[in-house]
Parts: C-alpha cells; sequence; structure tokens
C-alpha cells in the first residue's frame, strides 16, 4: 500500500491560537483512518489545515509524496481530495441534485489543473511537484447514478430543496456532494453529529461501498466506539498533539481513555 496524505511535524490554528502542536499521520490507499479526541483537541483544525483552508508550511503536508502544504484549497481538491464539513454546508438555494452536480465540478477542475502547475504563478511551487500526482487520479464510479443508488432517498427528493430534507438526509447529500468529485481521499468530520443512532448507523453502512474501490477515508468522529469499529487506524487528538496511535482493534478502552481524557481510566 502506498501512502496518500501524510502531515511532518503540523502545526496550525488561528490566528494567533495555535491548536496543532507538531501532528505526524498519515493515510494509505484503501483504508479508513479514525481521528478522535475531545471537543477542542484539534482535529476540524487538522482536517481544514490538510485542506488548505487553514494555512500551512509547503513541507507539512504531503500528498504522494508531493508537498501541498499551503496551496489553496481548490488547487488540493483538483488533486483528489474531498472535504465532508461539519454541519453538512448544502447551499439553501439549490436542489437537493444542483447540490450533488456542484461535486462533479471538482472532476473538470482536476483535468483542467493537470495541465496548470508548471506555469501556475506565484505560489506555484506548492503546485509544481503536485501536478503529477494529479494526473495519476483516475476517473471513478461516482455520479448521480451511482450516489443514488447508495442513497435512494435522495433519488426521491432530487428535485426538493436541501433545507426541505433531515438532517440525517442532508449528511447523505453532503457525503455524496464530495463522493461526485470522485476523490482518492474523502475526509469526514463528524458525521454523526446530531444525528439520530439510527440515522448514522444507516450512514456509516454505506462505507464500504465507499472504499470498495480502493478509495480511502478520513473520519472524525466523536462516537470513539463507532470510530474504531469502522476503521483500521487511529489517531488519538489531545490539546493538539497525538496522545495515541495505531490499529483500531488492537486499543484497549483503558489506552484510549487515558489518551483521549489525560487521566487514567
Amino acid at each position: 500500500m502506498s501512502t496518500l496524505l501524510e502531515t511532518h511535524a503540523l502545526t496550525g490554528g488561528y490566528g494567533d491560537f495555535q491548536a496543532l502542536f507538531g501532528v505526524d499521520l498519515k493515510v494509505d490507499e484503501g483504508e479508513i483512518v479514525a481521528l478522535i479526541g475531545a471537543n477542542g483537541a484539534g482535529k476540524s483544525t487538522l482536517l481544514k489545515t490538510v485542506t488548505g483552508l487553514l494555512p500551512a508550511q509547503k513541507e507539512q503536508v504531503t500528498w504522494r509524496g508531493e508537498p501541498i502544504g499551503g496551496m489553496a484549497a481548490e488547487r488540493i481538491v483538483g488533486l483528489g481530495l474531498a472535504l465532508v464539513p461539519e454541519g453538512r454546508r448544502l447551499f439553501p438555494s439549490l436542489s437537493v441534485e444542483e447540490n450533488l452536480l456542484l461535486g462533479a465540478q471538482a472532476t473538470r477542475r482536476r483535468s483542467r489543473h493537470t495541465g496548470m502547475h508548471a506555469g501556475a504563478g506565484a505560489g506555484a511551487g506548492a503546485g509544481a511537484g503536485a501536478g503529477a500526482a494529479s494526473t495519476r487520479q483516475k476517473p471513478g464510479k461516482w455520479n448521480l447514478a451511482s450516489v443514488f443508488k447508495l442513497f435512494p432517498i435522495l433519488e426521491e427528493r432530487r428535485h426538493q430543496p436541501s433545507t426541505s430534507l433531515s438532517g440525517g438526509q442532508q449528511q447523505m447529500v453532503a457525503i455524496g456532494r464530495a463522493l461526485m468529485s470522485n476523490p482518492s481521499l474523502l475526509m469526514c468530520d463528524e458525521l454523526s453529529l446530531g444525528l439520530a443512532p439510527i440515522v448514522v448507523r444507516e450512514i456509516y453502512a454505506a462505507l464500504p461501498a465507499i472504499v470498495e474501490d480502493g478509495m480511502s477515508v478520513l473520519i472524525v468522529e466523536q462516537d470513539v466506539q463507532l470510530a474504531r469499529r469502522v476503521s483500521q487506524r487511529f489517531y488519538c487528538l489531545q490539546e493538539g498533539h497525538v496522545s495515541l496511535s495505531g490499529a483500531s482493534a488492537d486499543a484497549s478502552d483503558a489506552d484510549i481513555a487515558n489518551a483521549y481524557f489525560g487521566v487514567a481510566a
């Protein structure tokens, strides 16, 4: 298995507030990795930093071995990374189908960026090497038909405003929109937040179909036991530091509690 995403002593935060302190993390092809930790541990900050929504040093984030830290978010999406943000963030004026189709635009941007990186002008240093990575992004299976097969309720409501859906259905739209870009790595921020347990189970039941063609998934999840069940490996953040990492099946509840809360279980 080759490594897709890797962070190297990653730091990050908001202005003068530092939220990440030297985080080392990697995601290999075809695996599901969970990122757990208490509120304020730095989980969402890490995703935002990796995807270019927050600044990073060039060498602190690599994609297929090429530095992408500090690259513009649009160009990072074009390489094959997709984020399902916390809170879903759908466009309320658009229908379910229109929200989904927005995700497909990233595939077109990816094709356009393939020939652009070398001459991108100012700031092209991070993107020049990443252009080679973008050419290896294969076309994927995700389109309207396959998203509707994954979440049939969305086909029934394809022409409805996204705001008319339940929270769980809106989460399905957010996932489907990200899948429509046919990414190599899908990053999900708090999929279960605010949803009923039965809806959470339905959403996570879709994971096998998502990863069956080799896609990798990085999940930020508040439900520690759920995160461990669906992932091969995990990282636990505490106050911006990695407090524990390893195989999800091997970590004991006591180890997790100590890493999560910083106290003996």
